[in-house]
């Protein structure tokens, strides 16, 4: 709803532009500054954008716009680990589950599926220079594009939902078994216990989680103690709703360097122009792709598996962003 309230002010703008671009027209005849107004609609890597220009003398041209990314899902799938061994993981899995389903209720499956999504627009200030005197289709750009730090998002489907809160109870009872705390507490009765026979499945059994990877270096707390040791399987944990998430995360400012080439897009008329700019988004080098338990899949972790490595290892290609984008433009005056 945000962004199409953001959208709606944007296309509001340029409206108000246009309804005073006579007003403008005199003054800048007066002025010699913003002689023309051209107002237009880009498409590329950056989303689809709007935006409207107005030269500054004979070499400089400014543009102000809003670009956003439309939303399309994609579907990946993680394995559901029980401890720390990957290879005793499918077998123990195999064991546990019906101890799990009747324990909790929730038959768990051993694979989650995992939607990602862009989360992505920017307000954008750019200057075009255009360096030659007898010709202005080449032009070199400059500016910065201005958004939320979060560029992307995941989370599980809602069909996954039931495994992953039965991962939660099940871990929430391992980890008072392995603490020797009671698993039910009652003022009535005092501390009950589950048998010992279940309390030491739950111990040979381990940890359950969605298994994300292996730590890449070791872990440690604020206190200088070692969490997690390199080569460690990383295990997700859902979140107290039940949920598995992560974010993809970058700079909020953005600066931006490229160059571009134009022309008319009817060979009779200068009203109609077409642009390709083609340059890179500055966005703080590697992005952040962080989980809700706070681990950065980019930094954090290495042997990522499946298609999620794959763009994990994708997105850490990119030090900056590629941008190329087509614009079409329209003389308002």
């Amino acid at each position: 709803m945000k962004k199409i309230v953001i959208l709606a002010m944007a296309l509001f703008t340029c409206m108000e532009f246009t309804a005073s671009a006579q007003k403008m027209k005199n003054v800048s005849e007066d002025c010699g500054v913003f002689r023309h107004l051209d107002a237009s609609v880009s498409l590329g890597t950056t989303g689809i954008g709007i935006d409207v220009s107005s030269p500054i003398g004979n070499y400089v041209n400014l543009r102000a716009g809003f670009d956003f990314m439309p939303h399309f899902q994609h579907n990946m799938t993680f394995g559901v680990q029980v401890g720390d061994n990957p290879q005793e993981s499918d077998y123990k899995f195999g064991r546990l589950s019906g101890l799990l389903e009747g324990i909790t209720g929730y038959k768990v499956d051993n694979k989650i599926d995992v939607i990602g999504e862009p989360a992505y627009y920017n307000f954008k200030f750019l200057v075009d220079v255009f360096p030659f005197k007898n010709n202005k289709k080449w032009h070199i750009t400059a500016g910065f594009y201005l958004g939320p730090s979060k560029i992307a998002k995941a989370y599980n489907t809602a069909e996954d939902m039931p495994s992953l809160m039965a991962v939660g109870i099940y871990n929430n009872m391992y980890d008072k078994i392995l603490a020797g705390e009671p698993l039910i507490s009652t003022d009535a009765v005092g501390d009950v216990f589950m048998p010992y026979e279940v309390e030491d499945a739950f111990l040979y059994y381990g940890r359950m989680g969605v298994h994300e990877g292996d730590y890449a270096h070791d872990i440690y707390d604020s206190n200088g103690q070692l969490l997690h040791a390199k080569g460690d399987p990383y295990l997700m944990v859902p979140d107290e709703n039940g949920m598995a998430k992560a974010s993809v995360k970058v700079n909020s400012f953005k600066p931006y360097l490229g160059i571009g080439y134009g022309g008319r897009l009817f060979k009779n008329s200068d009203k109609y122009h077409i642009a390709v700019d083609c340059g890179v988004l500055f966005w703080g080098g590697t992005p952040s792709i962080i989980t809700h338990d706070g681990t950065d899949m980019a930094n954090d972790l290495e042997n990522i598996p499946g298609k999620v490595g794959d763009y994990v290892d994708l997105l850490k290609a990119f030090k900056v962003f590629p941008v190329l984008n087509v614009r079409f433009t329209k003389s308002l005056f």
